[in-house]
């Protein structure tokens, strides 16, 4: 099965259209062969744009195609369990998008099938695959910061400051919608890669736009999915960490992760707001010394980047995956990864509804 050209279909064509498409068609080792979408002409329209050979409105007659051997599935929360599931009974390989699913129970039951038909599930972690990411990840391992004493990420961004933006199912929250979903999704994957686990966590979530505007009558719709969320964690090892997130920040400071040790300090950053992915850099500061830019080896930089920075770290997901098919085993971050996600994500909302700290049992 090495180097063999694997026919994929993307279903969610929001992202599927800024993203999946483009990745996929990069990508040496994929072919888009199908996209979804529920209106049919719709379906096709995309399909033709992309130069994609079947444009489907049925979710059985693409699953059904014998060229597709693998999906992409970049729905909104509340449809990916479905999808995940049928593609992977028809015996399909599965990317899945962050959020998992909308709970942890959904994420599990992907998990199950997964394992029954023996095909991978991998997940959409991009920032593991970020170069800058990386070299932090590395920098941890050689014990450049010693024993950590406190983990601090700041991610905030004006996305949704503006009170004016369109009301979708991005504003509810059964829906899988908000900051907690978009963000704190990837906060709680790496920092499990780079941390490890965590022992408990406590969460406060809140909506500061309570309305939006439907977009079709400009009639004000309820919002109750949360737009920022600050989170404590204490780690298994026992190191602290405090999150702050929040998507309607004018002239925020973008994403930041610092860690502070016995030995020195690591500041990981980027003040981009256009994406979540270009501009990071690194910094770090052996105890008393000042901070200086860390260099980032050569061997670890994108072979190509992108005016969009989120289809760099992409295509690798999608190098991860694909490899991941070729050895007919998956390894992370897989769904494994997605459940424990999600679990934290779940237990986030329970400390935010009961006003206590939750443990996190070992996924």
């Amino acid at each position: 099965m090495t180097g063999k050209t694997i026919g994929v279909a993307v279903i969610g064509t929001g992202f599927g259209q800024k993203i999946h498409i483009p990745g996929f068609q990069i990508q040496h080792r994929t072919e888009v062969m199908a996209v979804y979408h529920r209106e049919a002409d719709k379906a096709q329209a995309i399909a033709a744009q992309h130069q994609i050979p079947h444009g489907c409105s049925s979710l059985d007659e693409l699953l059904a195609l014998p060229e597709v051997e693998a999906v992409s599935v970049a729905t909104p929360p509340f449809l990916r369990k479905e999808v995940a599931i049928a593609a992977l009974q028809a015996g399909k390989h599965v990317l899945l998008e962050k959020p998992t699913a909308l709970n942890v129970e959904e994420a599990r039951a992907i998990e199950a099938v997964a394992q029954q038909q023996q095909k991978v599930v991998g997940l959409d972690f991009e920032f593991r695959f970020v170069p800058a990411w990386q070299q932090l990840k590395a920098k941890l391992i050689e014990g450049y910061v010693g024993t950590p004493r406190l983990i601090k990420v700041d991610w905030m961004v004006p996305g949704r400051a503006d009170p004016q933006r369109g009301w979708s199912w991005y504003a509810r929250k059964d829906q899988g919608g908000g900051a907690l979903g978009a963000f704190a999704s990837h906060t709680f994957d790496y920092l499990a890669w780079l941390f490890g686990p965590a022992k408990r966590l406590s969460a406060n979530l809140t909506t500061a736009i309570p309305q939006r505007p439907d977009p079709q009558t400009g009639e004000l719709k309820p919002v109750d999915a949360d737009d920022t969320c600050t989170l404590m964690l204490d780690m298994q090892d026992g190191t602290p960490c405090q999150v702050t997130i929040s998507s309607v920040t004018y002239a925020s400071r973008g994403h930041w992760v610092e860690v502070y040790g016995d030995r020195g300090t690591l500041i990981l950053g980027s003040d981009n707001l256009k994406d979540y992915v270009h501009g990071f850099q690194l910094w770090g500061a052996p105890a008393g010394a000042a901070l200086a830019e860390l260099p980032i080896p050569a061997i670890l930089e994108f072979p190509q980047t992108y005016d969009d920075g989120r289809l760099a770290p992409f295509i690798r997901v999608v190098d991860h995956w694909i490899n991941c098919i070729d050895q007919g085993q998956a390894a992370a971050p897989a769904i494994a990864e997605g459940v424990y996600s999600q679990l934290l994500m779940d237990l986030a909302h329970e400390s935010h509804n009961r006003g206590l700290w939750m443990s996190v049992k070992p996924v």
